[in-house]
């Protein structure tokens, strides 16, 4: 059995794995061809097509899924993404999604990769070592104690040298990449190859995945905290992979972990941002994680209390191994970077803020746990409803009330013209992206200055919202004189999913004083309702009875669209405009777990939510004068 009390200390979200990695290309220059080159026709879509899955997955190769129960690998998470039944740790049930995703990329931690997955092998020389026979020790307190000491040095950045094993942590990796492409059928499924770089300074989240778009000249070894914890390093590490001829990208996550770090107006020196450090950011980092299991990190209400949604499962921790609360909200929270980065854009520091979005998951048992009533937790040792409702025996009570405050995980909608790396690659690199809280809704977004009143009365309306505009992750620019931009708005529900409750604009935009502003503009309304003169709209109702943890669709609508014109643009002005959808109330999965277990569903957590997608903005930039 592998210690609770170690589970606990993971699953307050404390995943900082950390390995001594080398910069250095193969030897042989990755000369293999990239087996996803197959002698396949995929047909392709010019329209595009909605393609869903999930980069931020870990398995027991990672250090933190390993000590907390899992025992999945890499090859088994590829095939729970296909759909196959695998191990499930915890109370034994197997894992297995209800409906398969169109992609999938293993990103285990850089950092001791594989090392204490090693110490349960007996014919290992890891499992000779002291420390691995105190983490694997039955004595609780033991196991509790060494991982502490290792946590506290990682999170130093100070390695264990007995733990680092580059020949190690470079023949996994390069079982990874042959994983992944032993699952990779163009057209069908498709598989990245990636890690995570995870640096959490004082706890605070910092956290990147790298992804690679195919496996050619891909570097020897991952990027580690060891090698350095600033994010400006790792694009250097990039960049040097690039020159090597790497084609790859980084997506920082989770925010709302980082107390105010991960959207800092300065740099990792304290240093004013410059036009250098936002070119060099937006080049390697062009998506962000706005949801994840820790939480989601778009907005909060002390941020903007005039939005009624805001409070949307906030996970209010750091990644320490105690109960600690962020102290700062601003620099968590993608809105308020994507307003401060206009605000910086504005200065001629350019804007390091300019993300597109995904949804995504950080599971560590190879599941990423997206449908509300098939969730199976984080960790190896959660994939039990008792205890992750009532809490892990013998472990503190505000530990186990952070498990009970996961969200199930997220997910990455990419419009590509077929699934495929190249496609899909291609297709978040220019932010063509969109994110969800689990659900498989689908959302377009289009703005232009040219488009008709008659736009998407006609069936070929996506075609022509591309020929005259730009997609979610465009840009405007030069308003015509008098002209306001328009936006086309589609949304879908999920096919045997919830109903729609609306679809939202939220504007940002830095006004003639210099002050950043926000508005919400509720522009297509479920059942025939209608905003009043104030702009807000009526509640769409509530279906769920928690006691049975179900709901009806007997309200809601299955697609909304809208096509919008800002009522107070102004051409001199820097704006973003980005689309969150609302689903109507379901069951959360704690309450399907109260149920599981014939209980009535806590109190401290909310019975039902309204799940949401997110687009990427649109941003409009005024012709400089």
């Amino acid at each position: 059995m592998r210690h609770l009390l170690t589970t606990i200390l993971l699953t307050l979200g404390a995943s900082f794995l950390l390995s001594a990695c080398s910069n250095e290309n193969t030897d042989q220059k990755n000369t293999q061809k990239d087996q996803s080159k197959k002698s396949v026709e995929v047909p392709k879509n010019p329209l595009k097509e909605a393609y869903f899955g999930n980069l931020h997955i870990h398995t027991s190769w990672s250090f933190d899924g390993f000590t907390n129960g899992s025992v999945t690998e890499p090859d088994d998470a590829y095939r729970w993404a296909k759909g196959e039944a695998i191990p499930g740790g915890g109370d034994g049930t197997p894992l297995k999604i209800k409906v398969p995703l169109d992609w999938y990329a293993v990103s285990e931690h850089a950092e001791y990769m594989g090392v204490f997955k090693k110490m349960e092998d007996p014919n290992s020389p890891f499992s000779k070592l002291p420390i691995a026979k105190r983490i694997t020790s039955d004595d609780q307190a033991e196991a509790t104690q060494a991982f502490a000491e290792v946590l506290d040095e990682m999170n130093k950045g100070i390695p264990q040298d007995e733990l680092n094993d580059t020949e190690l942590a470079q023949s996994l990796w390069q079982e990874i990449i042959k994983i992944g492409d032993k699952h990779n059928e163009p057209g069908k499924f498709t598989t990245f190859s990636a890690f995570e770089w995870t640096s959490a300074p004082n706890n605070r989240n910092l956290h990147r995945v790298v992804l690679f778009a195919n496996n050619e000249n891909i570097p020897q070894l991952p990027y580690s905290v060891f090698d350095s914890p600033k994010p400006e390093d790792l694009w250097k590490y990039m960049e040097n992979a690039r020159k090597n001829g790497a084609t790859l990208l980084a997506v920082p996550h989770n925010g709302n972990a980082s107390d105010g770090m991960m959207f800092e107006m300065v740099d990792s020196d304290d240093q004013p941002i410059t036009k250098a450090y936002s070119e060099s950011r937006m080049r390697n980092e062009p998506l962000y994680e706005i949801t994840q299991i820790k939480g989601t990190s778009e907005a909060h209400p002390d941020l903007s209390p005039n939005d009624e949604f805001a409070g949307f499962e906030i996970w209010d921790y750091t990644l320490s191994a105690i109960t600690e609360r962020p102290k700062n909200r601003k620099g968590s929270y993608l809105r308020e970077a994507y307003k401060d980065g206009l605000k910086l854009e504005k200065k001629g520091a350019g804007n390091p803020f300019k993300y597109g979005v995904i949804g995504d998951s950080d599971t560590h048992n190879s599941a990423s746990s997206i449908e509300e009533d098939n969730y199976t937790g984080k960790f190896g040792m959660e994939n039990d409803p008792k205890h992750r409702l009532n809490g892990i025996p013998g472990s503190p009570d505000p530990l186990n009330q952070q498990i009970r405050e996961f969200s199930s995980g997220g997910l990455a909608g990419i419009w590509a013209e077929s699934n495929t790396r190249e496609a899909l690659f291609e297709a978040m690199m220019r932010k063509e992206t969109f994110a969800t809280s689990g659900t498989r809704l689908k959302v377009r977004f289009f703005g232009s200055f040219e488009y008709s009143k008659e736009l998407m009365e006609d069936n070929n309306w996506v075609k022509m919202a591309y020929e005259k505009g730009v997609p979610m992750g465009g840009d405007l620019s030069a308003a015509a004189s008098n002209k306001s931009p328009i936006f086309a708005v589609h949304a879908i529900k999920e096919a045997n999913g919830a109903n729609l409750d609306r679809i939202q604009i939220i504007k940002g935009w830095v006004d003639q004083s210099g002050k950043t502003q926000e508005k919400i503009y509720n522009i297509a309304l479920s059942d025939g309702r209608t905003v009043d003169a104030s702009g807000n709209a009526p509640a769409v109702g509530n279906t769920v009875d928690a006691s049975k943890a179900t709901y009806t669709n007997d309200i809601g609508d299955t697609e909304l669209k809208a096509l919008w014109t800002d009522p107070e643009f102004d051409a001199n002005l820097h704006a973003f405009y980005y689309v969150r959808v609302l689903e109507i109330p379901t069951p959360r999965w704690s309450t399907y777990d109260a149920k599981k277990l014939g209980i009535e569903p806590r109190k401290d957590l909310p019975t039902s939510i309204q799940e949401r997608g997110w687009s990427s903005p649109i941003w409009y930039t005024p012709t400089s004068k």
